[in-house]
């Protein structure tokens, strides 16, 4: 018993001491809550995150802050100025993405989204070109996605203005695109192969920022050998993985070197080309992942911002009323909407622009890593540092917005209607890490929006007064479920 007590009587001072040195430790860093054992600052959060949750803690503690998660130091850039700095400024500087437990343990440092140094360059560097010989901002690729426009307008049509629920026929249309884009060809919407690729991303996308994902960021061994949803995640994403090779071994048996159609061709001739270079990261591991990232980055992003202007057109009759009138003024309703129209459009523009300002799809941006010791904004962040640029705080930053809380498509218009394209307007990034889809994701949304404007009013259900507008908070921020009417226009199918 008395041995017992002597142990405490020596530990509690150790572990108080051990606490002591990493406050002293900390002190490099900028402000932020006070981190506690185990759990860091954390406290700070509330048992719930709200979208507002950074928000607060920005205007506590200041446009840079340090929130410690267990022993990680995570800093935090709020706000335009700080994130312009840290994004465009020192855009060099942050190109790194931090490695965290979990990301090596499913991504092995592999594609381009989470990949570092020579693998990044290369990877990322094929990517643009790619998209751009596949016709990304050209006829090509614009065509595909009118067609689906197309069809999507069809599956609407189909509920003769009866409520229903326009998630589904969304995310298959913009399913669609990645497909044609990455494998030169659509599936079905039975198969099991489809199914099994969005469901995964489902889940990736639910595990990311869970409870689990944290134990699994803090006690990566310890969870290594526990059974948990960390396990079901890890591995769903090598079912995928799987999934994309065998589409890819397809692609080997009927491949055309001279006359590449989609990602994968271009990427297989590019391994043919590459196979005497030993420094190259052309490999199936890295194909594979690349076209993992285009669906994972490219259909729940567009999905989540076609839903959302749905949504507040409902709930903004005015809105979209004054949108379809500047589309009959503009064109003749036999005329196919390409995406050059939006200059003839700016009020739709503007309005497009605003949907994803004031319903931006992420809580958070995705985190770098600094290279060297940085200075910002008066603040020094230690080399190495963890930083999370927080991109929502730039969308609804008071010094830059006049109604940041509002959907109010006239933050993106002069006084004569003019369409003003701000550079605070940062939804896909900036710097070395921008976006690599955010040319097709403007395409996509500008086509599919303008065609159901032009061919549906959405209003609500019939004794629906009111509806959820706020998010459900994760990762990505989206509507809760919700049902329209989408009531067909003069002209329109199912007229």
């Amino acid at each position: 018993m008395l041995r017992a007590l002597g142990g405490w009587v020596t530990l509690v001072p150790r572990l108080i001491l051990h606490y002591v040195k990493q406050l002293w430790s900390h002190r490099r860093y900028p402000p932020g809550p006070v981190p506690l054992p185990f759990i860091g600052g954390l406290w700070r959060l509330g048992f719930w995150l709200t979208r507002d949750t950074f928000t607060k803690l920005n205007k506590h503690y200041g446009e840079v802050y340090t929130l410690w998660i267990g022993h990680l130091p995570v800093v935090f850039l709020s706000g335009f100025q700080a994130v312009k700095e840290g994004l465009i400024t020192h855009s060099e500087d942050l190109a790194d993405r931090p490695t965290t437990p979990f990301l090596e343990a499913a991504l092995k440092h592999r594609g381009i989204m989470f990949s570092n140094g020579h693998t990044w360059k290369q990877q990322r560097r094929f990517g643009l070109v790619t998209l751009r010989k596949l016709g990304l901002g050209k006829k090509g690729m614009e065509r595909q996605i009118e067609e689906e426009a197309q069809q999507l307008v069809e599956t609407f049509a189909r509920a003769k203005g009866q409520p229903f629920d326009p998630s589904r026929p969304i995310m298959k249309a913009v399913s669609n695109v990645i497909c044609a884009l990455a494998f030169g060809h659509q599936f079905s919407t039975e198969d099991k192969n489809m199914k099994k690729l969005l469901e995964t991303l489902e889940l990736g996308l639910n595990f990311g920022g869970s409870f689990f994902h944290v134990l699994y960021e803090l006690f990566p061994r310890l969870m290594k050998h526990l059974p948990g949803p960390h396990k079901k995640a890890l591995s769903a994403l090598e079912m995928v993985l799987s999934l994309v090779k065998k589409e890819v071994e397809e692609h080997r048996k009927h491949q055309s070197l001279h006359e590449p159609q989609d990602f994968i061709d271009f990427y297989l001739l590019q391994m043919e080309k590459s196979k005497d270079d030993p420094d190259t990261t052309y490999d199936e591991e890295n194909l594979a992942e690349c076209i993992i990232e285009f669906f994972g980055a490219g259909t729940e992003t567009t999905t989540t911002t076609l839903k959302w202007a749905l949504l507040l057109m409902a709930t903004h009759p005015d809105i979209q009323e004054t949108v379809q009138k500047e589309i009959d003024d503009a064109f003749d309703s036999s005329y196919s909407i390409s995406y050059q129209d939006r200059k003839k459009l700016p009020y739709t523009n503007a309005v497009i622009h605003e949907v994803q300002r004031a319903k931006y799809v992420f809580l958070l941006g995705v985190p770098r890593q600094n290279m060297k010791d940085i200075n910002l904004l008066g603040s020094l962040i230690p080399k190495g540092s963890f930083i999370m640029p927080d991109l929502r705080s730039v969308l609804v930053d008071p010094k830059q917005w006049d109604t940041p809380e509002e959907f109010n498509p006239h933050h993106f218009l002069d006084t004569d209607g003019h369409f003003i394209d701000r550079e605070e307007f940062l939804a896909f990034g900036a710097g070395s890490r921008v976006c690599l889809g955010e040319q097709l994701a403007r395409i996509e949304i500008f086509i599919f929006f303008t065609s159901l404007l032009r061919s549906f009013s959405f209003q609500l259900p019939k004794g629906v007064k009111k509806i959820r507008t706020e998010p459900v908070v994760w990762l990505t921020m989206h509507p809760h479920p919700y049902k329209l009417c989408a009531v067909p226009r003069n002209g329109s199918p199912g007229k």
